[in-house]
């Protein structure tokens, strides 16, 4: 089976995440569709397959030579997003785009346009596939795993390309940001590690942003507006003055590379008690700081204005990668060079979210992230391109052949 055959066959499983149900993994179709990869990998013929309760796949690809190399590893998420559903997907493989609208869905008027995404032009004369407009299409990461499965089947199959150990791997529930939170490292047992949760072709990252939340709780006081004067204390209104506190051009509309933001996601109220909750994004970590900073500075200054009105609550979620991914700057070579050497010119950005690869690279497995292929994750215009896939794969193997020659 092929990359394309397998990508168009598992994103018939429904495998969005959900982190309201505090279960692990946090929906059952990531585990159905785990056990599903895990007999696939038993029929491949690879060592030491587990599945644990939580949704942890992993797998060993045994070296072919005697020679002393590093074990590196490959690792996807089981997970798409809760941002769109990933039920009845229905994928169609559009032959040499020629460029122009296409039609998604005829019936309901929707278009995947270069006019929105301009994206687009960069593929014309290649196969990609879109959706049919109801769901996502799921390439976020489901194109991650086609493509380390199928290169290391093509490893096994091409026994003249010697490699050291290789380890895969496919957690549950990225998209929730807790992937990595039981990802057993040790059993993993890797030197260094790859994420293929990348975007367009050629994309190599190894860093990322810095990470919170934010919750910031007004409270009001209700009386009948009719007497209300000097009486009153309206909680959405003290939440709308501290939101336009905050620098209006640092959000993610109007920011990007290494630029920071603060980005509402929630505001929920009455007069009695409102709940704002931002993320707060930075690259580097004094700013990241200074950001919190500044935010628990305009709690203060309300409760000047408002005394004991108001409350914040910040909870760090993850750091940037690149302090741990330096000193082993190698690694990201590695990749740099398979992708040079299969054809795709590397583009080194910074991710502007976050990774698996970040969690897991604090955790003792430097992990940068390769490209999948796939371009507007989440939404109903997601599409992959078939080159792009293959690439996918052949930088795969490549970076086992190197690190084996090294």
């Amino acid at each position: 089976m092929n990359v394309i055959d397998r990508f168009l066959e598992y994103v018939k499983f429904d495998t969005q995440s959900d982190e309201l149900t505090n279960l692990w993994p946090s929906t059952p179709g990531q585990m159905i569709f785990a056990q599903h990869l895990e007999k696939e990998l038993q029929k491949l013929g690879l060592e030491d397959i587990s599945l644990d309760e939580n949704g942890y796949l992993m797998a060993t690809l045994p070296a072919n030579t005697d020679k002393p190399i590093a074990t590196i590893g490959f690792i996807a998420h089981l997970d798409t997003s809760p941002d769109l559903s990933g039920r009845h997907v229905n994928p169609r493989i559009v032959k040499n785009y020629e460029g122009g609208d296409i039609i998604l869905n005829e019936e309901k008027g929707i278009i995947l346009s270069p006019r929105q995404f301009p994206e687009l032009d960069h593929y014309k004369g290649q196969d990609i596939i879109v959706t049919d407009g109801n769901t996502l299409l799921g390439a976020d990461d489901k194109a991650g795993i086609a493509e380390i499965i199928s290169a290391v089947e093509y490893l096994m199959h091409h026994p003249e390309i010697k490699h050291g150990k290789i380890r895969i791997a496919f957690n549950p529930d990225e998209e929730i940001g807790q992937g990595a939170h039981k990802f057993d490292v040790e059993k993993f047992g890797a030197d260094w590690a790859y994420t293929m949760d990348g975007g367009e072709i050629g994309e190599l990252e190894y860093e990322n942003f810095n990470a919170a939340a934010a919750k910031i709780t007004f409270k009001g006081r209700n009386v009948h507006p009719g007497y209300a004067k000097h009486k009153m204390l309206n909680s959405i209104r003290i939440a709308n003055q501290f939101t336009s506190m905050l620098p209006r051009w640092e959000t993610p509309e109007h920011t990007e590379g290494y630029e920071g933001f603060f980005h509402l996601i929630s505001i929920k109220g009455d007069v009695e008690k409102t709940e704002v909750t931002y993320i707060i994004r930075d690259h580097d970590r004094d700013r990241f700081e200074r950001r919190k900073k500044e935010l628990e500075h305009l709690v203060r200054k309300v409760n000047n204005e408002f005394p004991n009105s108001t409350a914040i609550e910040i909870k760090d979620q993850y750091y940037n990668m690149r302090e741990k991914i330096e000193p082993v700057m190698y690694v990201v070579d590695y990749a740099e060079q398979a992708m040079l050497n299969v054809g795709v010119t590397p583009h080194v950005v910074p991710i502007r979210g976050g990774t698996d690869g970040a969690q897991l690279s604090f955790k003792g497995l430097p992990c940068p992230n390769i490209f999948a292929g796939g371009l507007n994750f989440h939404g109903r215009y997601e599409f992959v391109p078939v080159n792009s896939m293959e690439k996918a794969s052949e930088v795969i193997v490549e970076i086992a052949r190197l690190v084996a020659e090294s």
